[in-house]
């Protein structure tokens, strides 16, 4: 061979070989899987953008694979399964049912669960700081959050002495939705009353029970099918509360939440850093430091409710 082509062979070889490796890079795949509820098509466009803020671009140098329950709760495993044989990079939960079934499906691919309820008490983690397994993330703290709502229950109605608290069965995190309530029941001087739903049936059927022996409010787990809840109790005219954005705005007549913005991009964040290399298992598992309190003043005064300045000043949201 010329000194001439072997020159060309081997500068032609040095060009061609980042192009080679470049196209052998594989592409990570995010695995999305979403319990269908209110709110969840704000997750869809939320915690991408929180992506996309870290310089991930959706067909670019990151891929998407959307899985929804539409609505049916016992789809989730199947789905989950599904996000296992596709071999996606991160599977990214969003509520405590599609994080329980991603869970069950893979001990291998790492699980950052975008808002989940209790992961401790849900059996996800083993503990906050040193999560153990496959699965760290976001807790949406629902279970403390929930804690405030009867604390503002009691704020707006201070001669409320029962309230029920309607717990969506299916879901794991229901559990620790009633035990974390009773202590704030106690520290009120509050009854608290379950009220076990299995069934989007159920809920409908638990207004006309609770009717008889009328609570003087009622607090919703999130993933119930809130809108409905909501427009149930204002039907029967039972002041609701629920630590979930959407429920005032279906509604319902005040939610205190954790402020969904901040959740996604800090689950963003934690997805980041597994795409880098660290360990679900290492990664503690995050809380929610900043807050909104929603109030329905248009429900409140259908309910004949007044609420006070000092607490309307103190809303992030006033819905009139």
């Amino acid at each position: 061979m010329k000194r001439r082509q072997f020159i060309t062979l081997i500068g032609g070889a040095v060009t061609a070989w980042p192009l080679a490796t470049r196209a052998q890079q594989k592409v990570p795949t995010i695995g999305i899987l979403v319990r269908s509820v209110p709110g969840s098509e704000e997750f869809r466009y939320l915690f991408p953008e929180a992506l996309r803020d870290l310089g991930y671009i959706d067909g670019k140098n990151i891929h998407f694979e959307f899985r929804s329950d539409e609505g049916q709760i016992n789809r989730l495993p199947e789905l989950a399964a599904e996000l296992v044989r596709l071999k996606v990079d991160v599977i990214v939960p969003w509520f405590t049912p599609a994080a329980a079934a991603a869970k069950q499906a893979t001990r291998e691919i790492p699980i950052v669960c975008a808002a989940c309820g209790d992961p401790v008490g849900t059996g996800l983690v083993e503990s906050l700081s040193r999560p153990g397994g496959n699965v760290t993330g976001i807790s949406g703290v629902v279970g403390e959050l929930s804690v405030k709502l009867v604390e503002l229950v009691r704020e707006i109605m201070p001669s409320a002495r029962r309230i029920a608290a309607l717990a969506n069965v299916p879901d794991p995190f229901s559990k620790s939705f009633l035990k974390q309530l009773e202590p704030a029941g106690q520290a009120t001087g509050t009854s608290i009353e379950p009220v076990l739903i299995h069934t989007p049936e159920e809920l409908d059927a638990a207004f006309p029970v609770m009717e008889k022996s009328r609570p003087d409010a009622i607090i919703v787990q999130p993933s119930l099918p809130i809108k409905r809840a909501a427009e149930l109790a204002l039907s029967y005219r039972i002041p609701a509360f629920c630590a979930w954005r959407p429920f005032p705005h279906d509604g319902g007549l005040a939610a205190y939440v954790a402020a969904e913005t901040d959740m996604y991009r800090r689950a963003a964040a934690l997805v980041d850093k597994v795409l880098k290399g660290e360990r679900p298992a290492e990664l503690p598992v995050e809380q929610p430091t900043k807050f909104d309190l929603i109030v329905n003043l248009k429900t409140a005064k259908a309910l004949g409710l007044n609420i006070s300045p000092s607490l309307l000043a103190r809303a992030d949201e006033v819905i009139e």
